[in-house]
């Protein structure tokens, strides 16, 4: 852990929050003065450069490799260029022109579950553990997923009311079923666990 991380630990309710506040409008001036803007989900990341009024796709040098992305106008310097952060997908990952004056950038993450704190290595990065993901919906998941979550939901709700989960509840019907089929047996000194 960090000094930075062991300070903040330290701090009153209002100093992080004071903190975290400085820290966001750090992050948003310097994500401001790159030559583009991005936004991500856990899958993906969506870049958008502009680019001159009436530029046309034919114009452009657009690079999208594993480990690496430039963008920019052909024969000039690249609007941006370098190392990604992390690996992507370049069969999954497009790129388009839109109204002549924007290049919009679809990357397909590799590692769909964690979030980036940058598109190129060498730009400012963001906090990560600040992210507050869009709340997806119980019905947009899979059946299997869908259950999963459910179960810890109930589990977790079980739990702060000081009340048994799913799986003890499992555990105590399975012992007082054995019980019934067998009364000759002496449960009173029984721990479950």
């Amino acid at each position: 852990m960090s000094a930075q991380a062991d300070d903040y630990d330290k701090l009153t309710k209002e100093e992080r929050e004071a903190r975290d506040t400085a820290d966001r409008e750090r992050e948003a001036a310097e994500q401001a003065a790159l030559p583009y803007t991005w936004k991500q989900e856990l899958g993906e990341v969506d870049i958008v450069v502009p680019v001159p009024k009436g530029t046309r796709a034919r114009d452009l040098g657009v690079v999208i490799q594993k480990k690496k992305l430039s963008v920019g106008l052909k024969g000039k310097e690249p609007i941006m260029s370098g190392e990604l952060c992390k690996d992507v997908k370049v069969e999954d990952s497009t790129w388009t022109v839109e109204d002549q004056e924007a290049v919009h950038i679809h990357l397909e993450k590799v590692n769909k579950q964690q979030w980036w704190e940058n598109v190129l290595t060498h730009h400012p990065k963001i906090d990560t553990t600040k992210i507050q993901p869009e709340n997806s919906k119980l019905s947009d998941l899979d059946g299997e997923t869908r259950g999963m979550v459910e179960k810890m939901m109930f589990d977790n709700q079980q739990r702060q009311m000081g009340k048994p989960t799913s799986d003890e509840l499992k555990k105590m019907e399975a012992l007082k079923k054995f019980q019934e089929a067998h009364p000759e047996l002496d449960f009173s000194n029984a721990k479950i666990s």
